[in-house]
């Protein structure tokens, strides 16, 4: 944890928000972090920020609440433990992932933590293959989407799922196709991919091998900028106006607390009215 995150949590409370732990219940199977504003704004829509694979959901509530208050948002950041989640990245393996959250946001709304409707969402490293992927399946949910680190993607292509929209050989009722349908619908969201300039080393967590590196590159760098590449493409195709965009993190490796203090990443994925961010 970064030296400002631990003195912040020693209080639990910021001058604008408050960082609470709420427990799984109700519908819901997952716990979460909660960042609620002391003065939220009427109908602002929260911030859903899914952790990695470190589960730093604590961390993730933590370093966006601040700027999150600044606009009376809230931040919603789900815990998915590595026991009951160990692949929540894939969205669909082992007890639906996607259907955990929005069974979450049900829970939430329903408690009064928020109005319902669409939600902006936003992942880093395991969490950004986590939000892709739902936004892919669920367009309608989300009103924006930020997409941080991902050590990889599910291309809008006919690879086989999860690292394209085609239906794996043998399989039927495959996700690949159910993605594919909503593919228009996602095209059109505001998606913002954000990497580190220095998130360029391969690593343990790296999925690697001959057709993963042809597809998609050999780091997480050159990852993000062959997705854009291909999100651009497949909405041209498709004669969609594309609101898809690349920033890249200066002086940021794959660090989450770092690209948040250093690379201005909280910045990109809170944007307030006097920001001047540039855009790739």
């Amino acid at each position: 944890m970064s030296a400002s995150a631990a003195a912040l949590s020693q209080g639990q409370q910021d001058h604008a928000f408050s960082l609470c732990y709420r427990p799984a219940s109700g519908r819901s199977v997952l716990p979460c972090w909660l960042a609620l504003p002391n003065e939220p704004a009427v109908d602002a829509p929260p911030l859903v920020a899914v952790h990695g694979i470190r589960r730093g959901a604590r961390e993730q509530a933590l370093l966006f609440g601040r700027r999150a208050a600044c606009s009376g948002r809230s931040v919603i950041a789900p815990l998915f433990n590595e026991g009951g989640w160990p692949r929540y990245q894939q969205l669909v393996r082992r007890g639906r992932a996607d259907s955990a959250l929005i069974a979450l946001m049900e829970d939430l709304r329903l408690s009064e933590y928020w109005a319902g409707g669409r939600f902006e969402l936003a992942g880093y490293s395991g969490g950004a293959q986590f939000a892709h992927r739902f936004a892919m399946l669920h367009p309608h949910l989300v009103s924006r989407l930020t997409v941080a680190s991902s050590g990889w993607y599910t291309f809008p292509d006919q690879s086989a799922f999860p690292y394209g929209l085609a239906a794996r050989p043998g399989r039927r009722n495959d996700w690949g196709p159910r993605l594919a349908s909503g593919l228009g619908r996602f095209l059109g969201l505001p998606i913002l991919v954000c990497v580190g300039e220095r998130d360029c080393i391969r690593d343990a967590n790296t999925r690697s091998g001959p057709n993963i590196d042809r597809q998609q590159g050999s780091n997480r760098l050159e990852r993000a900028v062959r997705w854009v590449t291909a999100l651009r493409q497949a909405a041209a195709d498709r004669h969609i106006t594309p609101r898809i965009d690349l920033a890249v993190l200066p002086d940021c490796g794959h660090h989450f607390s770092r690209c948040v203090e250093f690379g201005g990443l909280d910045r990109w994925v809170l944007p307030l009215g006097d920001d001047t961010l540039g855009r790739l």
